[in-house]
């Protein structure tokens, strides 16, 4: 049977996550929309045939499945609500009882789609404890494109006679960011007019714009700023990564490639961490001259967060959405009520209903 699918987002940066999901749908013969509940996103989408304009739209095309990377989904639309995430588990933000942000259960999903054993493990713990979702490990969508390497060799082949690439990606988290460091730029600014190293940089759309122009001021034959939230082609440009501590780090580190941080919140063996600015260069050159050590590192890490290097996440993320689609959900408890949060969504969005799909959405097989 013919499915309909809808990618529900918020910030621009979820494009690149549904962009893998949506060909994978397509070329299966089956329905796929988009629809953001933001302005950022929206924006992010303008260019898009297939997206639905308002919260009516959504409800009217009546999803069988909706693919979720953001934090809730509207409770009142149908559809088998799917968590797909909108970043790997990065540790940024610690919550009082001890976890991390990135387990945080809000009640919406009826099934979480993990990365690898980092994140399973976890939810399979909170699935058992709750008892009202289901945790099936997938392998994350965003990062398709990437795989399998073997396909990326010319790239990612160094030129010899070229200068070492590094990347800099910076959260937005101002407490965590290099972005805001005064030491950092003007450290990066030496270095990008020494003619030793090329620099390619990405920022978080949501620093504020005063921060990303004067990076941005930084441009010469050796610095390029990038305005894009698909990092994949700049990743397997790079041979390196200076980051803080962004997410974007567990994306680029799946290329068996060193990462140096700096002032990272969670000491992590395969990174190279450093606390000040003056640190940087000899950082770059020890992981442009990577051990043994530091890699053997890197795929245990990769081992554990994202085991997956063949480029079929999505396909197997939509084979595990139609599966559950279809099967007795019986056994699992209904959605907490969870009033309040239902009510921020409906002033979001700007849609009060009293309707709300708590129980888990099924299809019977025909």
């Amino acid at each position: 049977m013919p499915y309909k699918f809808l990618i529900y987002i918020s910030y621009s940066y979820a494009v690149p996550i549904g962009n893998p999901l949506e060909q994978e749908i397509i070329s299966r013969g089956d329905t796929v929309k988009w629809f953001s509940d933001l302005d950022n996103g929206k924006k992010a989408l303008k260019n898009k045939t297939n997206l639905l304009g308002s919260i009516q739209d959504v409800i009217d095309y009546k999803p069988d499945i909706v693919l979720a990377a953001t934090d809730d989904v509207p409770d009142f639309i149908t559809g088998l609500k799917v968590q797909i995430f909108h970043g790997f588990f990065a540790k940024k933000r610690p919550l009082k009882n001890g976890g991390f942000y990135h387990f945080r259960i809000r009640g919406f999903f009826d099934l979480y789609c993990t990365q690898g054993p980092s994140t399973t493990t976890e939810f399979t713990r909170l699935s058992k404890e709750l008892k009202y979702f289901e945790v099936i490990e997938t392998g994350w969508s965003k990062v398709d494109p990437m795989f399998p390497l073997e396909k990326n060799r010319e790239i990612l082949q160094k030129n010899t006679q070229q200068l070492p690439i590094i990347m800099i990606a910076s959260t937005f988290t101002e407490r965590l960011s290099l972005a805001y460091n005064d030491a950092v730029f003007n450290e990066i600014k030496r270095l990008s007019n020494s003619n030793n190293y090329k620099f390619i940089m990405v920022l978080h759309p949501k620093l504020p714009i005063h921060i990303i122009k004067k990076w941005q001021s930084l441009t010469n034959e050796n610095f390029t700023f990038f305005d894009t939230t698909d990092l994949t082609p700049l990743f397997l440009k790079a041979d390196i990564l200076f980051a803080d501590t962004t997410s974007a780090i567990q994306e680029f580190v799946l290329q068996k490639k060193p990462v140096v941080t700096f002032k990272h919140k969670v000491h992590e063996d395969f990174l190279i961490n450093i606390e000040e600015a003056s640190a940087i260069e000899n950082a770059f050159k020890t992981a442009l001259n990577p051990s043994e050590e530091l890699l053997n590192k890197i795929k245990s890490y990769i081992n554990n967060l994202h085991p997956y290097s063949d480029g079929k996440s999505s396909k197997r993320v939509v084979d595990a959405c139609i599966s559950f689609l279809h099967k007795d959900k019986n056994y699992l408890k209904s959605k907490p009520l969870n009033l309040l949060r239902k009510y921020k969504i409906r002033k979001r969005l700007g849609y009060f209903t009293l309707k709300s799909f708590d129980k888990h959405y099924t299809i019977k097989n025909q």
